[in-house]
């Protein structure tokens, strides 16, 4: 039987178990939206063979749109977010609910179709896509349910400003992170992390239930000790199936939130490493209510501290002194509009050139001491690269939040970030050879373990750098949900033997 014949046969499959289907009426060439009809199911032969031939041209159940690339919606909903990798399945299953992702498995599995899951697209390498495959997109799952007033349930389409709008003003909160359009799926299943963490712990500690499609379509649900929980909170990214919802414990939101920065500008190397050293030592001492960042943007230095306690009293000697280091200090004030204070880190929220990825997991600035000389001269160097460093530790490091998940690197106080943006592809070039430098230099002098989050496809030992101890569990996982490893990229976790 050939693929065509297949696809007849699925679909008359899909006919005949009772599916409603709706399809466009004609192809209408006017301006005119395309009128819906609804089919009655049929009841003859020649009627199926009809429906299955219309559908072939285009079809949509009450539960899914599949798109090809020459349909309506296909562009749309193929746009992810960094345009640097763009990809080109063969369909797009647009999904309306958990049946939906039931039918898209059953779809692709059927015709042997690669699939990747997209939930807010916001993958760094792309790997929420492929080529030639099935990509089912959950943007339009964005239902919030208030199970209690402690206890929310998310669709995995929705996206951080959907959520912020919808618990701040309910004076609750999911610690997550500050990028507008990122998806709460793909952000919890790979841990999370934002300015709440090191006060409330990751994303993924917070994560209580899901409901989880696995690659042979069949329906999950994991809560309290289930190994299937445990992996999806921090070791679930596209990896043993699609998420269809998650149920989070939902913490009560700060009375205020503050900021302080610092610049720094026109420096030299000696400089960027000393203010670094001293960033360090400052962080070091800052209580769990506050993250800090260090970024160096070719030869100016930003460095942010944030604060979710209104610690002030506790901090001004800390921020007093590494400001009287800087060229330019602003000391913040408690702001009590937390909804507005986000906004200011919502970040672009349209599709952009760029490469970005994760530069190590530190306990530290003595785990880079010797080649962070060679990353700065290479950042100085390369106008368009940033180098950055996020504060993690606090009650991320919580044990009993290690004792539920997968996130294996909460031993780690700091992560290292490198990112490039650039307006023109051939623009980007350059900074992508100096980028895989720095990456380079970093691995040969012993930084390897990285965050899931935020992938290079460059990694060579990408799964135990993101993994670790808990790879060859991850992979017993994958065996049970994917055996068939139909859901797939380029940085999944392979079954094994």
């Amino acid at each position: 039987m050939n693929t065509l014949q297949q696809r007849r046969q699925f679909i008359r499959n899909l006919v005949l178990g009772g599916f409603s289907l709706y399809l466009p009426a004609c192809k209408n060439t006017s301006d005119k939206k395309p009128t819906v009809k609804n089919l009655p199911p049929p009841k003859t032969k020649p009627e199926i063979e009809k429906e299955v031939e219309l559908i072939e041209e285009y079809f949509e159940s009450a539960n899914v749109l599949f798109l090809r690339a020459k349909d309506d919606g296909y562009i749309k909903a193929n746009t992810g977010f960094n345009l640097r990798v763009p990809k080109n399945p063969k369909i797009i299953a647009l999904c309306k609910n958990v049946d939906g992702i039931v039918e898209s498995i059953k779809y692709a599995k059927q015709f042997k179709l690669q699939v990747g899951i997209k939930s807010g697209g916001h993958s760094f390498e792309g790997f929420s896509s492929n080529n030639g495959g099935m990509s089912i997109n959950l943007s339009l799952m964005k239902a919030i349910e208030w199970i209690d007033e402690n206890t929310v349930k998310m669709e995995s389409g929705v996206i951080l400003k959907e959520i912020y709008d919808v618990l701040l003003p309910k004076g609750k909160i999911v610690p997550s992170g500050s990028c507008a359009g990122v998806g709460i799926g793909g952000l919890t299943l790979g841990g999370g992390y934002g300015l709440f963490s090191r006060e409330l712990g990751l994303t993924c500690d917070s994560l209580l239930s899901l409901t989880m499609v696995d690659g042979q379509g069949n329906i999950h649900e994991a809560k309290n000790n289930d190994e299937l929980l445990w992996a999806c909170r921090g070791g679930g990214n596209g990896n043993f199936g699609v998420i269809a919802n998650m149920t989070f414990k939902a913490h009560k939101a700060p009375k205020t939130f503050t900021r302080h920065l610092f610049k720094a500008y026109k420096l030299d190397q000696t400089r960027a490493l000393d203010l670094l050293a001293h960033w360090f030592d400052l962080t070091a001492k800052l209580p769990t209510s506050c993250f800090g960042a260090y970024v160096l943007n070719y030869k100016t230095l930003t460095v942010l501290i944030t604060d979710m306690g209104n610690k002030i009293d506790t901090i001004r000697p800390l921020l007093t002194s590494f400001g009287d280091k800087m060229d330019k200090t602003t000391i913040g004030e408690p702001e009590t509009d937390i909804a507005k204070s986000l906004k200011r880190y919502y970040g672009i929220q349209t599709p952009l050139l760029f490469k970005n990825a994760c530069a190590g997991l530190y306990k530290g600035f003595t785990d880079i001491e010797k080649p962070i000389a060679q990353v700065v001269d290479l950042v100085q160097k390369n106008n368009g690269l940033i180098y950055q460093v996020n504060t993690l530790g606090g009650n991320i490091n919580t044990p009993a939040f290690e004792a539920v998940s997968s996130f294996p690197h909460r031993a780690y106080s700091y992560m290292g970030e490198l990112q490039a943006y650039y307006e023109k592809p051939e623009k980007g070039e350059k900074l992508i050879t100096a980028f895989q430098k720095i990456q380079n230099i970093f691995t040969a002098n012993g930084i390897t373990a990285h965050y899931r989050n935020y992938p290079d496809i460059d990694f060579k030992n990408w799964d135990t750098a993101y993994y670790a101890q808990n790879l060859a569990r991850l992979q017993k996982v994958k065996r049970k949900y994917d055996p068939d490893n139909l859901i797939r990229h380029e940085q999944s976790i392979k079954g094994g033997k």
